[in-house]
């Protein structure tokens, strides 16, 4: 069952109605089951995410640097 829902996450353009079979109208083991699925592909791609905001961080800084930059470009443009 477990990889019945993991192969979900493949469809394109899903919604809440890809999983809404397996959480409404199977037994309560199997809707659980489904949502700690999505859970761990939520966390999963939340980790994708940190890694990418890590890495552009580190190649273009913080909000403040960027504001600062943009700033100070504009002064020299005045």
């Amino acid at each position: 069952m477990a990889q019945e829902i993991r192969k979900l996450a493949y469809v394109i353009d899903r919604s809440y109605v890809t999983y809404m079979t397996y959480v409404e109208k199977d037994s309560t083991e199997v809707a659980a089951n489904t949502i700690i699925c999505l859970i761990h592909q939520t966390n999963y791609l939340l980790d994708q995410l940190l890694r990418q905001l890590e890495k552009q961080f580190l190649k273009e800084g913080g909000f403040t640097e960027r504001l600062y930059s943009a700033r100070q470009a504009k002064k020299r443009e005045e």
